[in-house]
C-alpha cells in the first residue's frame, strides 16, 4: 500500500472536511495545490502533509509481518461463511473450520518471540517468552 495526501487528510479528522479542486476523475490531481478545506479547520501546511504521509508509510512498511500475514488470511466473506457453518454445525470451538483456518494463517507468518519484562502488566516474570501474533 502506498499512502497519499487523501489518506493523510482522512487520518486527521472524520467527516467530509476536505476535498480537491480540478481532479476531473483523475486521482493524480489530488495534490496539495488542489486541496480545499470545507470546514473551519485550517489547511495543514504542505510540509506537515508531506511529513504525515511519510509517517503513515513508515508505520505501514515497518509492519512487514502484518503485510505478509494479511495475504495468508482467507477472504472475509469466506471467513464469515465458515463461521456460519461452524455455528450451524455446533463447531464454534478449536475444531471448527474458521478457527483452524485462522490458526494456519497465524502459524504461517509469525514475527518472532519477545521477552516480557512485566512493565505492561502481561507478565510479572522477567524472561517469560511469548509468541507474538
Amino acid at each position: 500500500m502506498t499512502y497519499t495526501l487523501e489518506d493523510y487528510c482522512c487520518s486527521l479528522h472524520g467527516g467530509p472536511w476536505f476535498g480537491f479542486n480540478n481532479i476531473n476523475g483523475n486521482d493524480a490531481n489530488k495534490t496539495y495545490a488542489n486541496l480545499v478545506i470545507h470546514s473551519s479547520d485550517a489547511k495543514p501546511s504542505e510540509a506537515a502533509c508531506t511529513a504525515g504521509i511519510a509517517a503513515l508509510q513508515a508505520a505501514y512498511d515497518g509492519d512487514e509481518w502484518k503485510i505478509a500475514r494479511r495475504a495468508e488470511y482467507p477472504d472475509v466473506g469466506d471467513q464469515l461463511d465458515a463461521l456460519y457453518h461452524d455455528i450451524l454445525n455446533d463447531k464454534l470451538d478449536k475444531t471448527g473450520t474458521w478457527f483452524t483456518a485462522i490458526t494456519d494463517a497465524k502459524n504461517t507468518t509469525t514475527f518472532g518471540e519477545i521477552l516480557l519484562d512485566g512493565t505492561d502488566g502481561s507478565s510479572t516474570n522477567a524472561g517469560d517468552k511469548v509468541l507474538l501474533g
